[in-house]
């Protein structure tokens, strides 16, 4: 006869995992989401800094927007979602 072990219950029972994290979601979310605003705020400030020094540099306003454009793709949440899979 197999002996039950905590490993095993653990395995065999996903939904208790799950039960124990959902008092946690709404904090995880809250804390996701400032981090996220404060990460596109930033990116936003970079973007504008960076279109700003290509332009002071000499560059045409329409290249400087495109290489702006090519900058930003990286600090695009979707682009990073397919990265991360």
């Amino acid at each position: 006869m197999q002996k039950t072990t905590y490993e095993n219950k653990k395995r065999e029972n996903p939904i208790n995992f799950f039960g124990v994290l959902i008092p946690f979601l709404p904090k995880l979310l809250f804390k996701f989401s400032i981090t996220f605003l404060k990460f596109k705020r930033s990116a936003k400030k970079a973007e504008n800094i960076f279109r700003k020094e290509l332009v002071e540099q000499g560059l045409d306003e329409q290249i400087a927007s495109e290489l702006t454009e090519i900058y930003m793709k990286s600090s695009k949440i979707k682009n990073f979602m397919q990265t991360v899979r």
